[in-house]
Formats: C-alpha cells, sequence, structure tokens
C-alpha cells in the first residue's frame, strides 16, 4: 500500500512539476552528484553566485548562455533549462576552467565544476 502511495504521490509530482523539478524534490535518492555547501565554495565561485542571484551585471560575454548538458552530467532537462557562469579563475588568462551552471528560471539549482563540466557538486544553499 505504501509503495503504491509513493508511485502515485511520484507521478503527481511529474505531472505539476515537471521532470527537472521532481528530480530535485525527490533529490534524497541521489542522483550520483555531491554536493557541497555555499561557504565551502571558493570566494570567487561564492560572488558568481551572488550575481546570479542579483541578475547580474556579469563580467563575461558569454554569462548566461545556454548550457547544453551534451554529456549528460547533470539530470536531463527540457533545452534552455540549464545556464552557464564564469567562476574566476585568479591567475588564469581567460576564463578558465571553473563554472556555476544553474537551473530553471528562475535558477532553483546550482551546480559548481572546478575543471570544465567534467565533475559537478550540487550547491547546497
Amino acid at each position: 500500500m505504501l509503495a503504491r502511495l509513493f508511485r502515485l504521490a511520484f507521478i503527481l509530482v511529474l505531472l505539476v512539476a515537471g521532470g527537472a523539478h521532481a528530480r530535485d524534490f525527490l533529490d534524497w535518492r541521489g542522483n550520483g552528484i555531491d554536493n557541497i555547501p555555499v561557504a565551502e565554495l571558493p570566494r570567487e565561485a561564492r560572488e558568481t553566485l551572488a550575481l546570479i542571484h542579483q541578475g547580474g551585471p556579469y563580467p563575461y560575454r558569454r554569462d548566461g548562455i545556454t548550457f547544453q548538458n551534451r554529456e549528460g552530467r547533470l539530470p536531463d532537462a527540457a533545452r534552455g533549462y540549464y545556464r552557464e557562469f564564469t567562476v574566476t579563475t585568479p591567475g588564469s588568462r581567460d576564463r578558465g576552467a571553473r563554472r556555476i551552471v544553474s537551473g530553471g528560471n528562475p535558477p532553483t539549482v546550482f551546480y559548481y565544476s572546478d575543471d570544465h563540466y567534467r565533475s559537478f557538486r550540487r550547491i547546497r544553499e
């Protein structure tokens, strides 16, 4: 009986919230992505996250473009769901390898990558 209720609740969440939001709601099941608290992010990543929350302005021209998730390292979502933002890397002459990827509009989920999308950690605010 409990399993049937859970299945029904899951289907309801999928129908009401959409696939990506339902995954966020059911994140306790785990999706293979580690978490990182905001306090453990590098200072530059915390600054980028603050800019995202206030809607810019962003220091790099490509900040805010659609992140394609071609490698599928983040949960599946509709095209345009994810946006990418540069996290400044001290000493780097270009954008460097660090990024924050946000999901949703307005953003409701954030991921940090310090190795140019090879791995992600979900930011816990």
